[in-house]
């Protein structure tokens, strides 16, 4: 690392990417006496302000900001003394994405970071990609603004950056190969699927990374966002893209090459890693304090076939990826919906992927009357748009 301390900003600090993201800075900085190898520009979270006057207490980044305008008052009045910064609102988030930085965390959840992606990488910042919506929605968009403005967009994704570390000539791959834990369904017979509860959804075998993502991993929905997320970071066909169950997570992911070389990428099911490797890339790897792999211990590797009955997603994916245009926005905001209807009690867990599927089919039924994704304001247009068609999904079962 150079002598200059790299600049970061994390947007989405208060929750579980943003807290591992700071977790490996903090841990590298204090790895050298006397020398800083990484300085915060900016914080910014959603609602949880105390949380983020407590990261920006410690970190003590140039800006904090809050997106629900309502909690500024306590964060102003918080970290005024200390000559931090402060800000709010969406149009705030997006100015601090723009300020001069060497990466910025972009871990907001859901289609609610796409505009301070977007902001970053149209101020040349590059950009570790940890919301996955914001490629799936927007990738075309977003990597054409990152080729005029010579930004890099590193994924964070473990399953994408463990791709992205074995990838060597593109020509020469044959297939990528994505792993899924199977989350806590996978051995629950199909007929067992309608008595499944949101606490149920949420309890992941393996991580808890907050409700939403929990419960995407729960229905694969999260693999299924990340096969999209595959196909628009390595501008691969989903034909060459593999789903396979790994219960154990710890293959990450893998390529497989035309001379019969498979590469993959192996670690303990820790986040802090592939996030130490997208704030340190392209420059040497940085320490971090996350547990070792030990093969012995682990013992075995499981792998077996996504089922396609009990785990539709996988297939939704395809047929919007596909479909291209905007229908992997449409799969988003529909699934974005139909999480939200069965956390309130508005739908089943088996629901979610059959709202999703309905949503998708009107769309491309009436594609013409929505608009083409030009801009981020037409991708906003067709999310709003998408939502009123899975909202009228949830109202038909309610």
């Amino acid at each position: 690392m150079s002598a200059t301390p790299r600049r970061i900003s994390i947007m989405g600090s208060t929750g579980s990417i943003g807290e591992s993201a700071l977790a490996v800075l903090d841990h590298a900085n204090s790895a050298i006496p006397d020398q800083t190898e990484y300085h915060l520009v900016a914080l910014a979270a959603g609602t949880n302000v105390e949380v983020l006057i407590e990261q920006a207490r410690r970190h003590r980044p140039e800006i904090a900001l809050i997106a629900d305008e309502t909690k500024y008052a306590p964060l102003k009045e918080a970290l005024d003394p200390l000559g931090i910064e402060t800000g709010a609102g969406q149009s705030a988030i997006d100015e601090a994405a723009s300020r001069p930085c060497d990466r910025m965390v972009a871990a907001i959840v859901g289609i609610a970071g796409l505009s301070s992606t977007y902001s970053a990488l149209a101020a040349g910042n590059d950009v570790a990609l940890a919301n996955k919506e914001s490629m799936v929605c927007a990738g075309p968009l977003l990597k054409d603004l990152a080729k005029r403005t010579g930004a890099k967009i590193v994924p964070v994704d473990s399953e994408h950056n463990a791709m992205f570390q074995v990838l060597e000539r593109m020509e020469d791959v044959e297939k990528l190969i994505l792993t899924a834990s199977g989350g806590p369904f996978l051995d629950l017979p199909i007929d067992q699927f309608d008595g499944i509860t949101p606490e149920q959804a949420m309890a992941h075998p393996r991580w808890d990374m907050g409700a939403k993502i929990c419960i995407d991993s729960a229905s694969l929905m999260n693999k299924s966002l990340e096969l999209i997320e595959a196909a628009m970071l390595f501008d691969m066909p989903e034909s060459q893209i593999d789903v396979v169950v790994h219960p154990q997570s710890i293959i990450h992911s893998l390529v497989s090459y035309r001379d019969g070389s498979v590469l993959a990428q192996l670690g303990e099911p820790d986040m802090r890693t592939p996030i130490a490797h997208a704030l340190a890339w392209p420059e040497r790897r940085i320490e971090t304090n996350v547990q070792r792999l030990d093969l012995a211990k682990t013992g075995q590797l499981d792998f077996r076939p996504v089922d396609g009955e009990k785990f539709p997603s996988i297939s939704l994916a395809r047929k919007a990826v596909n479909a291209g245009g905007g229908a992997p926005a449409i799969l988003n905001c529909a699934n974005e919906e139909s999480v939200t209807a069965f956390m309130a009690g508005k739908c089943a867990f088996k629901d979610i992927s059959s709202i999703v599927d309905n949503a998708l089919a009107a769309f491309l039924r009436e594609e013409s009357n929505f608009p083409p994704v030009g801009s981020i304001d037409d991708v906003m247009q067709l999310d709003a748009m998408g939502r009123r068609l899975a909202a009228a999904q949830i109202e038909t079962l309610s």
